[in-house]
């Protein structure tokens, strides 16, 4: 039986839908609508086995927003930005199987 545990939670993040990075160079905050998040959300992380989750939950309900496996760090599930120790981007699949990078403040 696998257990899961909560490492972290975070009862309000604010979540910004970003748009695809355009060169080499990384990303940036300072070229997002940082007043303006698209979602506040409730965010875990949760250890399972050898796996690690960024969960991002409704603050109300629970439901599932989206998850991020992350699989090692750095790498591509979470990446840094160049001009900001604040913001991270996440690699975010929805219960559908969507996926999409979001800026986590």
């Amino acid at each position: 039986m696998d257990y899961e545990r909560i490492l972290l939670v975070k009862p309000e993040v604010f979540i910004y839908k970003i748009p695809p990075r355009t060169s080499a160079r990384g990303y940036r905050a300072a070229d997002w609508n940082l007043d303006k998040p698209d979602w506040t959300l409730r965010l875990r992380i949760i250890a399972k086995d050898k796996k690690c989750l960024i969960r991002l939950e409704d603050k109300s309900s629970g439901e599932l927003f989206g998850e991020c496996p992350v699989d090692s760090y750095p790498g591509n599930a979470v990446e840094s930005v160049s001009d900001s120790s604040r913001y991270f981007v996440l690699r975010i699949q929805d219960p559908s199987g969507n996926a999409l990078s979001a800026s986590v403040d």
